[in-house]
């Protein structure tokens, strides 16, 4: 295993695959601990969202319970928990884990510098457009530079500010009385329940286009968040 670089500059860990037909570069874009919090952050999210919208569906408004306006109708098949108390128990069971792996994965970031392949860098921005552009309006790919693109990490670093504003509005809303003077500074208790909605429909909206990317990116991508490493990769310098 050898240390290249990213055409931004960036160190990557690459070995050579012994081929018939020659040697084939991989690039360790995972490395493990950011795999096992990326699984058990998709198990914990799929769990809380719907047992969220069973929480929801118990009064389902943002505003006074009297008179009840039903904002949204959740089909029961996207609920879990059957009722507002198991819905409860399963929503703060699955908090723990969801909340402990973002903190370790963030602290991990932070730690090993993994931060600089992940979160959008202000210089970055500019090149956000540039990849809306090729995938969604099928314009030319803008040279890789990195493992992941500029629109990439806008998405994974908007996933972060969801995950804690997330934990944060659902602390305060499971524990109204005691933190009650943080929830009157965020609005109220109805200011605080639209917080945490926004933050899982952030999450939910995230999906889709994470799917999208994945798909279009191909096979390798995909297999690179199981083992590790992404086979031929396009943004090594040369």
């Amino acid at each position: 295993m050898s240390i290249q670089s990213t055409r931004s500059g960036l160190p990557i860990a690459v070995v050579a695959i012994e081929r018939a037909g020659g040697d084939e570069l991989a690039a360790r874009e995972h490395p493990r601990l950011v795999r096992l919090t990326h699984w058990l952050n998709a198990v914990s999210l799929t769990v809380m969202t719907m047992s969220g919208l069973q929480i929801f569906t118990a009064f389902p408004s943002f505003g006074s319970k009297i008179p009840e306006s039903d904002v949204v109708s959740v089909p029961e098949i996207m609920r879990l928990g059957g009722w507002l108390g198991g819905a409860l128990q399963w929503h703060f069971t699955f908090a723990w884990p969801f909340a402990l792996t973002g903190i370790v994965y963030v602290a991990y970031l932070a730690v090993s510098g993994h931060w600089r392949h992940v979160l959008l860098q202000p210089r970055e921005i500019r090149g956000v457009w540039p990849m809306a552009r090729h995938y969604f309006l099928f314009k030319p790919k803008p040279e890789p530079r990195e493992a992941y693109n500029p629109l990439q990490k806008l998405a994974y670093t908007s996933t972060i500010l969801f995950g804690v504003l997330a934990v944060a509005t659902g602390l305060l809303l499971a524990k109204p009385v005691q933190l009650g003077a943080l929830v009157r500074l965020a609005g109220g208790f109805s200011a605080v329940r639209i917080y945490h909605f926004a933050a899982m429909a952030g999450f939910l909206a995230f999906i889709p286009g994470h799917l999208v990317m994945v798909a279009l990116h191909g096979w390798s991508n995909f297999a690179s968040m199981w083992t590790g490493w992404k086979k031929r990769p396009d943004y090594l310098a040369r």
